[in-house]
């Protein structure tokens, strides 16, 4: 097994690089010495990276999934820059909606789904026609143990990581006996500001409350029971450490990764439990 991650891929390209698992995912791949592009909607905000190791490098991006066509022609230009292709990819950029799916209008999910799923393949399926070319690379989809686990009341969140999942097994299939390899890397909660980021609707008509739920004991209690995960949750840097483990083994297909509880033991009890008692169980456990 080689001893960094440079030794087998010396670019990389990395959405959402300004919080949260983007941003440690970052720092490690600089650490390894690698060369990173990493995106943001706000390039200001990309600060802080350093060349860690010799031969790393970090390029701020700016890249918005909420325009698809912009955002293609820029990945295209940033693989241009990195010698025609990347050969790593890790498509992390992704946001929250926290509401009942019938308080939000529609265009609201519309817009989560169009971002986290249907432009981040548009941007794979670039990704994978360059590396093709080589023939080299490998595809990270940063899905979520939600597409195993659907989060209540996070129905666009839930579908769009269900898709990218779906994406990448298909991927699986269709790289399978050649150099490419596609990771479909599922956390669970992490101790960052994604809840923070959360875009909330308590009706059709109000948008952002205060306190997300409030007057809705249901929401509430969902709430409740997903900023104790996150504050509980391991840092960030456990999941850089998860992916460079797999990148440096070559893995292939799924990698869990969370808590002990979250990434292994509730997904061994969902494949010994019947469906239904899972769903029980999980609604239990967010108070409904």
């Amino acid at each position: 097994m080689p001893d960094r991650v440079s030794e087998l891929y010396r670019t990389a390209f990395v959405t959402g690089a300004t919080g949260g698992l983007g941003r440690a995912f970052v720092k490690m791949l600089l650490v390894e010495g690698v060369q990173v592009w990493g995106t943001s909607r706000d390039p200001a905000r990309l600060t802080g990276f350093t060349a860690a190791s010799a031969g790393a490098r970090f390029t701020p991006v700016a890249l918005d999934l909420a325009q698809p066509a912009a955002a293609e022609a820029i990945f295209g230009q940033s693989a241009e820059e990195a010698g025609g292709s990347f050969d790593l990819v890790i498509q992390n950029a992704g946001y929250g909606v926290f509401s009942e799916f019938t308080a939000a209008d529609f265009a609201t999910w519309q817009a989560q789904l169009d971002s986290l799923l249907v432009t981040t393949a548009r941007l794979s399926h670039v990704a994978l026609r360059r590396m093709r070319a080589r023939p080299q690379g490998c595809l990270v989809h940063v899905s979520s143990l939600a597409a195993e686990f659907p989060l209540p009341f996070m129905t666009g969140y839930n579908v769009a990581k269900a898709g990218l999942s779906a994406l990448s097994e298909s991927l699986q299939f269709e790289t399978r006996g050649t150099p490419l390899s596609v990771i479909d890397f599922r956390p669970g909660d992490y101790r960052t500001a994604f809840n923070q980021a959360m875009h909330t609707r308590t009706s059709a008509a109000s948008p952002a409350a205060s306190v997300p739920g409030a007057g809705d004991p249901r929401l509430a209690s969902v709430w409740e029971t997903l900023e104790a995960n996150l504050q509980s949750g391991p840092p960030a840097s456990r999941a850089a450490a998860d992916l460079r483990r797999a990148l440096l083994r070559r893995q292939r297909g799924v990698v869990r990764s969370g808590s002990f509880f979250q990434a292994r033991l509730a997904p061994l009890l969902a494949r010994l439990a019947p469906t239904s008692l899972v769903r029980t169980a999980t609604a239990r456990y967010f108070g409904l």
